[in-house]
């Protein structure tokens, strides 16, 4: 008889980080289209490359030491980001060397930190003097995870003897390395010398400045790492919502580089709520934690009627804050499909549009024309040096880069002269047949003086709700049949998904920034001063030798 020889299955990354890819693509495991970007815009390109290693050991070892000691077992979804801790380059750095793990209430997140913590104090770990920071907002919030690794320690005879251990300082005698908590006082903390620091709920941070503190310390040890625990809050426009951007842009694809590896798990859409199927995108410990599905299922029950509760739940346990139930100009994935290659237009009538908020900071340019059924805008964006530099501000886009490819032009002076602006639609005259360039009251005013001199044409549209509602259908109906084109510009893309439509009770339009200091919108703002007079704009030309502006 001929005996059955069981083959390995063949491994396309390592285990955990295997299972719960395919348990995604099963339906075992219910997530959103976050964590799906994360996997397609991500992981797989990361995984994927030559000189990445993923030490399998180490994971092992990680988690086996774990099981070991702590009363209840790693869960799939925290197995699988702990794989993920323990991916290299060929340089022994970490792939990832943040992570910002957005969660429901009620996930786990303290007993995730605790487990973290103790494996990379411990001897399995092995790096000396490797300390563990968790900062939270109360000490009472700080301790939790000190206490849980505490109780463990103090429940196990031979872990009482590797460690010297109390509620304030838990040291790993063999290691040297801490586990200490701190409180949110950037006054009286300096950074330390951690190896991993832990930021437990940040939605309370209006800005960077107590991280700024704590991450002063990091980079004095190998392999320093960042970790972000946290769900949603109230605050917005603070260090959440300027992380929560960072990783639009990761998961979008858009920063290949980055270490970030932003797991943001929340419903996809707010409706989604009344499905208790999807609770488990906002929360991926909900199908083993029955109790807490009990006592969600009963608030759910009571926030018919309550509206307070209704926001506590949607903003807590679902991470959609009912107050961002606003409506994007354009999925992502419609935006992305305006980048589609700009045709040949030498000698095509266009109009011009220009736009900016202050003379020293952005100041976006562009072109509109027809060509069939397609509108295409060649754009242009100069930056001022100094708005690159202003304290508390980064923007979130790095315009170097843009700069390089082409798409804008910082500007060493100290504010965006009118030459700049002026010379620009000069050179584009010598390709492009240019019928008018539109820009709002105030900037004409600036302007139209030194435009007269150059000869250019300058004339003013009207910009706000009355004509935001009229462009609306024109613009979303663009998006939807993909007839928008900007050409590859990462900088124009950035530009249109940094706005929302605000719609008040009549039903009228307002393009508004999802948040002023960090999000810039001159580019669209541009786009939508010449889409003013697009009727103006033959659908059929043909290419003709550009002789002079048509003013």
């Amino acid at each position: 008889m001929i005996g059955i020889v069981k083959q390995k299955v063949k491994l396309m990354y390592n285990k955990y980080i295997d299972d719960y890819l395919d348990g995604i693509k099963s339906g075992k495991y219910i997530v959103g289209k976050d964590i799906k970007r994360l996997i397609k815009n991500v992981i797989v390109p990361k995984l994927s490359q030559e000189d990445v290693i993923i030490k399998h050991d180490e994971i092992e070892d990680h988690i086996s030491v774990t099981n070991k000691y702590f009363p209840d077992p790693l869960l799939p979804w925290e197995c699988f980001v702990i794989a993920l801790m323990h991916c290299y380059y060929e340089d022994g750095t970490f792939v990832w060397t943040n992570i910002l793990a957005m969660t429901g209430r009620g996930a786990g997140k303290n007993g995730f930190v605790a487990r973290l913590g103790f494996y990379y104090t411990s001897a399995k770990w092995g790096i000396a003097g490797y300390d563990v920071h968790i900062v939270a907002n109360s000490e009472k919030q700080a301790i939790t995870s000190h206490e849980e690794v505490y109780n463990v320690i103090d429940g196990n005879k031979l872990l009482k003897k590797a460690y010297r251990y109390n509620l304030e300082v838990i040291q790993n005698k063999k290691t040297k390395s801490k586990i200490q908590y701190f409180t949110s006082n950037v006054k009286t903390k300096d950074g330390g010398r951690p190896g991993m620091l832990v930021f437990d709920e940040i939605h309370q941070y209006e800005n960077h400045d107590l991280m700024n503190v704590f991450e002063s310390g990091l980079g004095k040890r190998p392999l320093t790492r960042e970790i972000i625990i946290t769900t949603n809050g109230y605050l917005r426009g603070g260090e959440l919502d300027s992380q929560l951007e960072n990783a639009e842009l990761i998961l979008n694809g858009e920063k290949p580089n980055s270490r970030v590896l932003p797991l943001l798990f929340r419903l996809d859409d707010p409706s989604e709520v009344d499905d208790f199927k999807m609770w488990n995108k906002a929360n991926p410990s909900l199908a083993y934690f029955p109790h807490l599905r009990i006592e969600m299922e009963r608030v759910y029950d009571e926030m018919q009627t309550n509206p307070a509760q209704y926001i506590e739940f949607m903003t807590k346990r679902m991470n959609r804050p009912a107050q961002d139930s606003f409506t994007s100009i354009a999925t992502w994935d419609k935006i992305m499909a305006t980048n589609q290659t700009i045709p040949d237009l030498d000698g095509y009538v266009c109009i011009g549009g220009v736009d900016y908020a202050e003379v020293n900071d952005f100041c976006a340019v562009g072109l509109l024309f027809k060509k069939d059924d397609k509108y295409i805008w060649i754009h242009h964006s100069f930056v001022c040096h100094l708005a690159l530099k202003k304290e508390n501000r980064k923007i979130k886009i790095d315009i170097p880069a843009m700069e390089k490819l082409g798409l804008c032009t910082i500007v060493n002076d100290d504010f965006i002269k009118e030459e700049y602006i002026i010379n620009w639609f000069l050179d584009m005259s010598k390709r492009y047949r240019i019928l008018d360039i539109k820009c709002d009251k105030y900037r004409k005013r600036l302007l139209v003086s030194k435009f007269k001199e150059a000869r250019l044409p300058l004339n003013e549209v009207r910009v706000g709700r009355p004509t935001h509602t009229i462009l609306d259908p024109l613009v979303t109906a663009l998006f939807a049949d993909e007839r928008l084109v900007f050409g590859d510009d990462p900088l124009m893309r950035w530009y249109t998904n940094n706005l929302y439509r605000d719609i008040d009770g009549k039903g009228n339009v307002e393009y508004m920034k999802i948040e002023p200091k960090l999000r810039k919108t001159d580019g669209f703002s541009a786009f939508l001063h010449a889409l003013n007079d697009e009727d103006k704009l033959p659908v059929r030309q043909s290419n003709r030798r550009v002789r002079c502006l048509a003013i």
